[in-house]
């Protein structure tokens, strides 16, 4: 059964605390109002899943909100059902051309009504999952994620283009969070392998002595636990592509079998006796200095060379910070619409903010500060005041000296709870309202910090 945030208007306050009442014993997080003005505000500062609206209110009737909600973005209108003892034909015709999935006559029996908000939520839920696919969609039209308008990224993609027709082998360079993983997987997805597998593997990730086998596979009993046959990830990618990742960390024996692939297009599952020939293109990424590690002895120059037939360097975002409003309007949209929450934008002063730092993390440190943003903000608006900086080593941002990452994400939970207490004139409720939690959730964090 799905159970969603529910918005319930009547200005009969017996309805509706019985309304109310029924709908949270079957699961679901309520907020109930008599006063339409007031849900005019809750529908500003906040999404919700169902709005379940009494028709002939004072001030504002159930059509008048409907007809408010009707000029909203998609993401940011719920389902409706309409509620009237004044039940007509036009009345009921108008509020579903607006939007609303149902109405409900009263009197009404609560078994009804629960029928009713099942199925809306269901809607509601299968309509978000749809707004989720078209996104990526586009997302994936429009460059499968890379962000950005500077010269710089521009080039980056274009030269992913272009080496996506081919099926020579690429070589990724780029710090840690520079995005090496979404240029590989534009390069497959436009190449003419699209329908085949991309198999990703992390070196750095698997231990020395299990990465032969995952790259290669092995033969039963080649080792000791070798049962069964096991196909290797080369072998998986037969037609397709392998991005390997962190290639800078691979021993020199693994370097050898590796350039053999390139050379040969054949390899050896461990134990086996004979070799397997595999089609495949190979793009390999590192943040390291893969020359240095050359010119050190730890990275055959043979391999260095086959793999760097086509290099793509991807620039530190303080490189190309002429990107960072364009990748924070992208983030917003996007954690939003995961987190459920309504957000307007940035205003000028944070982005200020934003623009000033030096981005070790570069975007995947950035994409982490704007959710976290996105998250504790207790406005549409993101200020200041809700971007934090926490480093990409748990460096504290200024103003918080010698704290390490853990009470770094301490103190941010407890002032963003403060801060909207002290928004909210000490009103418990109606902070919980703008963080976007439940109260029950907002006295769990009080306790926690001690906040009185």
């Amino acid at each position: 059964m799905s159970t969603g945030t529910i918005l319930v208007v009547d200005d009969e306050t017996k309805i509706l605390n019985a309304l109310a009442g029924a709908l949270r014993e079957d699961g679901h997080e309520v907020v109930a109002t008599s006063n339409p003005r007031e849900a005019q505000k809750l529908l500003a500062r906040r999404l919700f899943d169902l709005l379940i609206v009494d028709n002939l209110m004072p001030e504002l009737t159930g059509l008048d909100l409907i007809r408010e909600l009707a000029a909203a973005p998609d993401g940011e209108r719920p389902q409706i059902l309409l509620m009237t003892a004044h039940a007509t034909v036009e009345s009921a015709i108008e509020a579903m051309k607006l939007g609303a999935l149902d109405y409900l006559q009263k009197p009404f029996e609560i078994d009804e009504l629960l029928v009713l908000v099942r199925r809306a939520l269901d809607h509601q839920r299968l309509h978000t999952h749809h707004r989720y696919l078209l996104n990526e969609r586009d997302e994936e039209f429009s460059h499968y994620g890379i962000v950005g308008r500077s010269r710089r990224i521009q080039e980056v993609i274009r030269t992913a283009e272009l080496v996506a027709q081919s099926k020579s082998t690429v070589l990724i360079t780029g710090e840690t969070g520079t995005g090496k993983e979404l240029v590989a997987r534009a390069i497959h997805d436009r190449s003419a392998q699209r329908e085949m597998a991309l198999i990703k593997v992390n070196c750095a990730a698997i231990p020395e002595t299990l990465l032969e086998s995952e790259l290669f596979g092995h033969v039963r009993g080649a080792f000791t636990g070798a049962a069964t046959n096991k196909k290797g990830k080369f072998a998986l990618a037969d037609g397709g592509s392998i991005f390997l990742d962190e290639i800078g960390t691979m021993s020199p024996a693994l370097q050898a079998k590796l350039l053999r692939v390139l050379q040969e297009r054949e390899f050896e599952p461990l134990g086996a006796e004979r070799s397997q020939k595999v089609d495949v293109r190979v793009i390999a990424a590192t943040n390291r200095d893969i020359r240095q590690l050359v010119a050190d002895g730890k990275f055959q120059e043979d391999l260095y060379y086959r793999l760097n037939v086509i290099p793509i360097a991807i620039p530190p975002l303080r490189e190309r910070k002429e990107d960072i409003p364009i990748l924070v309007e992208h983030f917003i949209r996007k954690h939003a619409q995961r987190a459920g929450k309504r957000a307007d934008g940035i205003d000028d002063e944070a982005l200020a903010t934003l623009h000033e730092y030096d981005w070790p993390g570069n975007v995947r440190e950035l994409e982490n500060t704007i959710e976290r943003a996105v998250v504790l903000s207790t406005s549409p608006m993101i200020r200041t005041q809700a971007v934090i900086m926490l480093g990409a080593t748990g460096v504290p941002p200024p103003g918080l000296p010698g704290m390490n990452l853990r009470q770094n994400l301490d103190w941010t939970e407890r002032e963003t709870v403060r801060r909207a207490l002290e928004s909210a004139g000490g009103v418990k409720k109606d902070a919980a309202e703008s963080m976007g939690i439940s109260q029950r959730a907002l006295s769990y964090y009080l306790a926690k910090h001690r906040i009185e």
